[in-house]
């Protein structure tokens, strides 16, 4: 689990790798994650826009960005919480993902929520650091 504290949001992250999604001898892995964004804050936000960042072990480097999450822009009370399951395919067997979260307040400010940096990683492989 990976687990970041913003401004009060806590952001927690358990990615998984879907075997049954890859075909490592095409190039294709292809890894899923649940977040938890826990609002710790007094104040009502909701979360608009998404911003990742995703390295391949090559180096290559994708960013995207869109409004909400699985097509949502849930609303958070304090102390409450919205789960939700997305995926990644990569061309090679481990990378990394890392992001923000643009929030809402309801008197209309925002402000940004770090997603964690997160390892992908296919279980059982070796890996030599250089």
């Amino acid at each position: 689990m990976y687990r970041a504290l913003t401004h009060d949001i806590e952001i927690t992250v358990e990615p998984f790798y879907l075997e049954e999604q890859s075909e490592p001898d095409d190039n294709r892995f292809v890894w899923g994650y649940r977040i938890v964004i826990v609002n710790h804050s007094d104040e009502t936000v909701q979360l608009r826009d998404r911003f990742w960042q995703i390295t391949d072990a090559a180096g290559q480097i994708d960013e995207i960005s869109g409004e909400g999450v699985v097509g949502k822009q849930p609303v958070l009370e304090p102390g409450e919480q919205f789960e939700y399951s997305s995926g990644c395919p990569l061309d090679t067997s481990s990378g990394m993902m890392v992001g923000q979260y643009r929030m809402e307040r309801e008197d209309g400010k925002s402000f940004m929520v770090d997603i964690p940096a997160f390892s992908l990683d296919v279980p059982g492989i070796t890996r030599t650091l250089n």
